[in-house]
């Protein structure tokens, strides 16, 4: 299953643009946070003030900044080394997982090699699933 979901993000990759590329960042850290566990009392209150930044800044559905001020401050509400180890471990899976797929394994490699980056996609994740929430 993961490894059809790659190959479709490969050829995505392959045949995209900047755009793309962002969205397999965030769906890169996404995939490799899948470990991380956050109780609901404190993922709730972080997405409200992240999700009032965004509102704050224009248009809520406008999308994602991976460096914008929602992304960052929600990474920031949530960050603990344990998380960023679970990220990072969740990242060499997909490593293993991505070989042999030339862009998602240079996007899996540039998550693994910035740290901050990778945690602002899984947090972009989050706070995409918080806009989507019914």
């Amino acid at each position: 299953m993961v490894s059809d979901w790659l190959t479709r993000l490969e050829t995505r990759l392959a045949e995209g643009d900047d755009d793309e590329l962002a969205i397999a960042i965030v769906a890169l850290g996404y995939a490799a946070g899948e470990k991380i566990e956050i109780p609901d009392e404190e993922r709730r209150p972080a997405c409200r003030r992240a999700l009032l930044l965004l509102a704050a800044g224009g248009d809520p559905a406008r999308g994602l900044d991976l460096d914008g001020r929602a992304v960052a401050a929600l990474a920031q509400d949530l960050d603990t080394l344990e998380r960023h180890r679970l990220l990072q471990a969740g990242l060499d899976g997909l490593r293993q997982q991505g070989r042999g797929r030339e862009h998602v394994s240079e996007a899996i490699t540039g998550l693994a090699n910035d740290p901050d980056l990778a945690w602002r996609a899984y947090c972009a994740a989050i706070l995409a699933e918080e806009l989507e929430a019914p």
